[in-house]
């Protein structure tokens, strides 16, 4: 990165990652940093000079990005140089993974599982084989160009006017057929993508507390899911829900932090997930001595008002994938320490026969 000139310098809509491509008269290659500057994939794209016949290391030191080896290029002679005009990205919707493209289509992939630390670099068109700094892209560009397909269709309809709106029409009639007529409606968002809301739903004669619910969470899928599966439909998209007998507008300021979450910290929820509770001043009043909370598909085990099971929110579908929503239970750190050493299950059981209930009061 020593001297080098920035060819593409560009943001991931989240902010969680930044993609740069820099060029030093020797080589070009990407950069995949995280929020706080730090490299998390670098790839190789391109010699310009003649490749050496074994990897030369001493540049990495140098702060230069190394030569391939003449057995792992396309032109072991070099090439001329990309045209940085030609030269855009493509960001996965998730966020967590960016394409980059020239005039001469696919130049490289780097995906949301690749990380350098585990010797997995993003893919390269330049590239023959597998090395630690870049991996062929040939072999795989059929399999994975539907993704960059997808993700220039998803943000092209992100940038319609009536998209975002449609996302909340969506989520809050279903909210109103599954949970009840509707209160307040809040802003979380941070300023930056996700856009998320926050719907009331007041007690009625039939359930004797509050519902509290994202709008927006499911618009776009949930980062890392595709390190630990390959269909990753079944859990890409939720929103989340606090049942409460406070005050509405205090309980509701958890979601400012917890909304945008897993597109922040690159991470993804799922059913038994436990999340330490950020140090924020705005919902300490709301927060007592909890220390995370746990979030549950099903909440029922646990205690709630007689004859009142929590609502069934099921069944809503967005861009063909489901849509879950998992209630929020705050719990303890004692509790998060023992989910940790046991598992979530385990924990509920724990909490259920301790009788807690799933409604904050």
């Amino acid at each position: 990165m020593a001297g080098a000139r920035v060819l593409l310098d560009q943001y991931s809509p989240y902010r969680s990652r930044r993609v740069v491509v820099e060029h030093d008269s020797r080589t070009t290659a990407a950069y995949l940093l995280d929020a706080r500057g730090s490299i998390r994939v670098p790839v190789w794209l391109a010699n310009h000079e003649m490749a050496p016949e074994a990897s030369d290391p001493e540049g990495l030191y140098r702060g230069q990005a190394p030569l391939m080896p003449a057995a792992q290029t396309k032109h072991p002679q070099g090439r001329a140089p990309f045209n940085d005009s030609a030269l855009r990205a493509v960001w996965f919707e998730e966020g967590d993974g960016v394409a980059l493209l020239d005039d001469d289509g696919l130049l490289a992939i780097i995906p949301g599982w690749a990380e350098a630390d585990s010797g997995l670099p993003g893919y390269a068109r330049e590239a023959i084989g597998r090395t630690p700094y870049a991996w062929a892209l040939d072999p795989v560009a059929q399999q994975l160009w539907p993704r960059v397909v997808h993700a220039e269709a998803y943000w092209d309809w992100r940038t319609a006017p009536n998209a975002w709106r449609s996302v909340q029409r969506s989520v809050f009639n279903h909210l109103t057929r599954t949970v009840g007529p509707a209160g307040h409606y809040w802003d979380v968002s941070d300023g930056h993508a996700p856009l998320i809301r926050v719907s009331e739903r007041p007690p009625t004669q039939d359930r004797p507390y509050t519902v509290l619910s994202t709008v927006g969470m499911c618009g776009q899928r949930m980062p890392t899911l595709d390190r630990y599966m390959a269909d990753t439909s079944a859990y890409a998209r939720i929103e989340l829900a606090l049942a409460t007998t406070t005050q509405a507008h205090v309980a509701a300021r958890i979601f400012r932090w917890i909304g945008a979450f897993p597109w922040r910290a690159v991470t993804w929820f799922g059913a038994g997930h436990s999340v330490k509770w950020l140090d924020n001043p705005e919902d300490t009043a709301m927060r007592g001595n909890s220390a995370a909370v746990l979030l549950v598909a099903d909440p029922t085990p646990l205690s709630g008002p007689s004859g009142h099971l929590p609502p069934d929110t099921a069944g809503l579908t967005f861009h063909g994938d489901p849509v879950t929503w998992l209630w929020i239970v705050p719990i303890t750190r004692p509790e998060h320490l023992f989910a940790k050493e046991h598992d979530s299950a385990t924990l509920l059981a724990k909490l259920a026969a301790e009788g807690r209930s799933w409604i904050l009061g």
